[in-house]
């Protein structure tokens, strides 16, 4: 159970890192890909975004999380749930077993086999919930993505940045003038654009 409880916090920490690094890689081809210009590097426009901010104020990202964080709680129940189940039985099992309360040895076996096949299940169960959520959690990344993407090649088509640039603390940029963070106004474009469903 514990190393169920780790896989869920490490969801979102995930999320984030997955899609870091897809927007970075994008952000590189994009570079490698940019026509060479006649005076260099004094021609190019460029911007930065901060990434830590679009993912805590993004509101799409905030959606998903928040019902990433819904799934797994979900999941962290069933699977506690059932797990609290076959603990008892399995007690009862073993009093009933000391005790000497089965009418033979044959029954005896049947009901370790039958609580056996029980652990077994849950474990298939458990495997089977995180495998589900890590693949959600890869779809909601290249959803999220996409949605970026998408934006900021609309949005560039009136401002002209040669090349706009992710960053996460000092992993990428380790100083910028201010002036060139463009973070808000893509925030704000993005959750202009985006409209929330509309909650059961």
């Amino acid at each position: 159970m514990k190393r169920l409880n780790y896989l869920m916090n490490g969801l979102a920490a995930l999320a984030v890192i997955v899609l870091f690094a897809q927007c970075a890689g994008n952000n590189d081809k994009q570079a490698a890909n940019a026509p060479a210009h006649a005076g260099g590097l004094l021609e190019m426009k460029i911007a930065f975004v901060e990434i830590d901010t679009l993912l805590a104020k993004y509101n799409f990202c905030v959606d998903l999380n928040e019902a990433m964080v819904k799934k797994s709680e979900n999941v962290r129940l069933t699977i506690n749930q059932k797990a609290t189940e076959l603990e008892k039985q399995k007690q009862e099992f073993q009093t009933k077993y000391q005790n000497n309360a089965f009418l033979s040895p044959e029954r005896a076996q049947q009901e370790y086999n039958r609580i056996a096949k029980l652990e077994q299940d849950l474990q298939n169960l458990s495997n089977k919930l995180q495998s589900e959520l890590m693949s959600e959690n890869e779809k909601n990344s290249l959803q999220l993505r996409d949605s970026i993407n998408a934006f900021l090649k609309e949005y560039n088509k009136t401002k002209g940045y040669s090349m706009i640039i992710s960053n996460t603390g000092f992993d990428n940029l380790l100083y910028a003038d201010s002036v060139y963070n463009i973070t808000r106004e893509i925030l704000d474009g993005l959750n202009a654009r985006y409209s929330a469903p509309v909650k059961k």
